[in-house]
C-alpha cells in the first residue's frame, strides 16, 4: 500500500495529536504556529484560539516572563537553551512544570524561522522531588542535632552513614568512618567476633542485639574502652539490608553508678571494720571472762559450770561468725591472680559457716588483669551465694570461673528452690538488681536462668580487659 505526501502529512499529524508529548511550534518572534493535541488537552486552549498569540504572554507566568523574553530576544540568532524547565499556565489558571527540548527551525537559505519544543509534564515527579528532599532535609537536620551517635552499615557491616555525633563520641571525622568495618569501634574481642555474627544472623536470622538492644562497650580513636547503650534495627531492601545503630554514651551515667556502688562498698566497709574492731573485741573479752568464771566454779565444784562452759563455746562461735562477717563487708583488693584466692576463700568460709558444699573450680587458672572487674565479679560472686543460701536454700553451690575466647565467665550454680520465672529479666529485689547494675559497669552481662536439674544458674560474662590505668588524683 503506497501513501502520498498528502497521507503521510496527515498521518503524521494525527500521531503528533494522539501522542503525550507536548509539541509546539512559534515563529522568530515567539508567535504560536501550530500545537498538538495535548498541549490544547493540557492548557484547555484549542489551537485556533492561540494561532499566531505570544506564547511568553498567554502561557508563562508573569514573574518569569521576563527571563524568556531574554532567551528569545538576548542572542543574536535567538536561541533558547535546548533543555530547560519552565512554568507553563492553563486555561484555569494551573501552574505546571514543564521540561522542555528546543531545536532551532531554519528555513532552505539556513536562515532561523522559529523553534520547535518537545516538552513532558513532570509536575507530579517535581513534587514528589520536592518532598523528599524535604524529607532529607528534615531527617538531615534531626540526625545532625541529636545527641545520640546514629550509624548506618550494610550488611557486610561497612559504615555508610555517620552523623556529628558519632564523631563527637567516638573521636573519629566522618571520612575515616564511613566505608570502614563498623568493628573499628569495638574493642577486642568483639572486633573479631562481629562479622561471624553478622554473617550467623544472615544465615539463620538469629538475633543477639538487632531488635533488642543491651549494653555493651565501645572503642574510640584513642583507644579508650567506654560503655554505651546500643539499639539496633533492620530494614531489608530490594538489593539487600541495612543495620541501624542508635548510641548513647553511658560514660557519666556509669560514673554515677559507681559513685552509687562506691558508698556502698564505704558503708560496708565502716560496717565491717565496726564488727571487727568493737564487736568481735567485745566478744572476745566477754569470752575470756566467762571462762575465767567456768575454771573458778569447776575449782569450787558448783554444778553449773558446765552450762557456763556451753555459753563460752557458743560466745567463741559467735566471735569467729562475726569476725567471718566482717571479713566479708571489708573492700577486696586484688592483683591478677587474686580473684581465684579470694572465691576460694569465700567457698570456704561459706562450707564453715553455713554447712552447706561449696566447690570452687578453675582449671585451667584465670588472672583478671582489670582490679575492677576483679572487684565487681567477686561482689556479684558473694551476692550469688547469699542468694541461693537465704533464698533458695540450697546445700550445694557451685562456682566456676573459666576464660573462653577472651571472656571471663563466672558461674554460680545451686541446687536450691530457684527463683521466679521472671526474676532473670527484672529482678526481684536489691540483690538482684545490684548483681546487674555489677555486670554492666565492667562491660558484662548478667543471665539468671532456672537449672533444668533443679536450682538456678547465675552467670556473669565480661571481656577480658587489660589492667586499667589507675585513677588521677
Amino acid at each position: 500500500m503506497h501513501t502520498n505526501g498528502s497521507d503521510t502529512a496527515t498521518l503524521l499529524s494525527d500521531l503528533l495529536d494522539t501522542a503525550e508529548v507536548l509539541v509546539v511550534e512559534l515563529d522568530c518572534l515567539g508567535r504560536v504556529i501550530w500545537f498538538n493535541g495535548a498541549v490544547a488537552r493540557l492548557t484547555g486552549w484549542t489551537l485556533a484560539e492561540k494561532l499566531g498569540h505570544d506564547w511568553v504572554s498567554d502561557f508563562v507566568p508573569i514573574a518569569d516572563r521576563e527571563a524568556m523574553n531574554d532567551a528569545w530576544y538576548g542572542a543574536a540568532e535567538r536561541q533558547m537553551p535546548a533543555n530547560h524547565k519552565a512554568v507553563l499556565v492553563t486555561q484555569e489558571g494551573e501552574r505546571l512544570i514543564i521540561d522542555w527540548f528546543c531545536k532551532p527551525n531554519h528555513d532552505r537559505e539556513g536562515q532561523w524561522v522559529g523553534m520547535i519544543c518537545l516538552g513532558h509534564n513532570i509536575t507530579e515527579a517535581e513534587k514528589v522531588r520536592e518532598a523528599l528532599h524535604a524529607s532529607r532535609e528534615r531527617a538531615q537536620g534531626v540526625l545532625a542535632t541529636a545527641v545520640n551517635a546514629i550509624i548506618t552499615i550494610s550488611e557486610r557491616g561497612i559504615i555508610e552513614t555517620v552523623n556529628e555525633a558519632t564523631e563527637r563520641i567516638f573521636g573519629y571525622e566522618r571520612s575515616e568512618m564511613i566505608g570502614q568495618n563498623i568493628s573499628i569501634l569495638m574493642p577486642s574481642p568483639y572486633r573479631e567476633q562481629h562479622d561471624s555474627y553478622l554473617d550467623t544472623h544472615k544465615r539463620t536470622g538469629q538475633r543477639k542485639i538487632i531488635g533488642i538492644g543491651r549494653e555493651v562497650v565501645g572503642q574510640r580513636k584513642d583507644g579508650s574502652i567506654f560503655p554505651l547503650d546500643l539499639s539496633v534495627g533492620e530494614v531489608k531492601l530490594p538489593g539487600g539490608r541495612i543495620f541501624t545503630g542508635i548510641i548513647r554514651d553511658l560514660t557519666e551515667r556509669k560514673k554515677l553508678e559507681e559513685k552509687i556502688l562506691s558508698i556502698s562498698e564505704e558503708e560496708q566497709a565502716r560496717i565491717g571494720q565496726d564488727i571487727h574492731d568493737d564487736l568481735c573485741q567485745q566478744l572476745a573479752a566477754i569470752g575470756c571472762l566467762s571462762k575465767v568464771v567456768y575454771q573458778r566454779l569447776t575449782a569450787s565444784g558448783v554444778p553449773e559450770a558446765e552450762q557456763l562452759a556451753e555459753i563460752t563455746r557458743l560466745l567463741t562461735s559467735a566471735n569467729v561468725r562475726a569476725r567471718e562477717m566482717s571479713r566479708g563487708l571489708m573492700p577486696v583488693v586484688l592483683d591478677s591472680a587474686g580473684l581465684m584466692a579470694a572465691l576460694a576463700d569465700l567457698t570456704s568460709s561459706t562450707e564453715r559457716i553455713f554447712r552447706v558444699s561449696c566447690p570452687f573450680r578453675c582449671d585451667p587458672p584465670v588472672e583478671v588483669r582489670d582490679n575492677k572487674t576483679a572487684t565487681q565479679l567477686y561482689r556479684i560472686a558473694q551476692e550469688a551465694v547469699a542468694n541461693a543460701i537465704k533464698h533458695s536454700r540450697a546445700d550445694r553451690i557451685e562456682l566456676s570461673l573459666v576464660l573462653n575466647q577472651g571472656m571471663i565467665e563466672l558461674t554460680i550454680r545451686d541446687n536450691g528452690q530457684g527463683i521466679p520465672d521472671h526474676a532473670g529479666e527484672k529482678g526481684t529485689g536489691m540483690g538482684l538488681l545490684t548483681m546487674s547494675h555489677r555486670a554492666r559497669m565492667i562491660g558484662g552481662t548478667l543471665t539468671i536462668e532456672p537449672d533444668r536439674f533443679g536450682g538456678t544458674i547465675v552467670q556473669c560474662i565480661v571481656p577480658d580487659l587489660p589492667a586499667s590505668p589507675p585513677e588521677k588524683q
